[in-house]
């Protein structure tokens, strides 16, 4: 199935070298749950969208993950988790279902990102939280990620995004009291230690959002 899907084919073929950067890039990783982990909460029923090989749920114990590449999926449930092969645009979930749900860099590569947080609004329990995580296009990374594309078989067909996009499109599904922290602030490939994590954006090529679901016309 997801094999014939450009935005999926790299990621079926390769998923582990996909997964082996996690390990080679230790401290990038590190930085990035640190990052995560801010928002994460403690309690509660929780879902990855667009899970990957598992390296953000497991951290968190997050069981429950949706991911469309077969090959990705399978490294999930290898890792004890429970992956539904489907898109981030469509769910195979009830609504108002999950207490807290989490997307690392996942909008990137969507079909269509105001679906996919419609999506994921709708799974969502009332005052449940997303935790949505991306590279900002407007970063000195970010912007290597982009000059990158045409050569990296993961990028190529990405859609980068600004965090000022991000967050017109989190308004426009009703999410509220949005917060963010940042971290990679050095290069992945020479790092010797994890980055701190800081407030805001503007700085740090891994940004993190926390949105809160609120009730539409309250």
């Amino acid at each position: 199935m997801s094999s014939s899907v450009p935005k999926l084919k790299a990621f079926d073929e390769f998923a582990s070298e996909y997964d082996r950067w996690f390990d080679s890039h230790a401290f990038a990783y590190q930085s990035e749950v640190e990052a995560i982990h801010r928002f994460v909460p403690e309690k509660g029923l929780g879902v990855e969208i667009g899970v990957g090989t598992g390296r953000f749920s497991v951290p968190f114990s997050i069981t429950i993950g949706v991911e469309p590449s077969e090959a990705m999926a399978a490294i999930a449930r290898s890792r004890g988790m429970r992956v539904h092969l489907a898109r981030a645009e469509q769910l195979p979930f009830e609504s108002e279902h999950f207490d807290f749900a989490l997307m690392v860099t996942t909008l990137c590569f969507v079909e269509d990102p105001q679906a996919a947080l419609s999506e994921a609004y709708r799974i969502l329990k009332p005052a449940g939280s997303l935790i949505l995580a991306i590279i900002d296009k407007n970063t000195p990374l970010g912007k290597t990620y982009e000059s990158m594309k045409a050569v990296n078989k993961f990028y190529r067909e990405a859609t980068f995004y600004t965090t000022g996009e991000v967050l017109a499109l989190l308004r426009q599904e009703c999410f509220a009291h949005i917060v963010a922290c940042q971290t990679i602030f050095s290069n992945p490939e020479t790092m010797n230690a994890p980055d701190n994590v800081r407030d805001g954006y503007g700085e740090g090529a891994f940004v993190v959002f926390s949105a809160v679901k609120i009730n539409q016309g309250t």
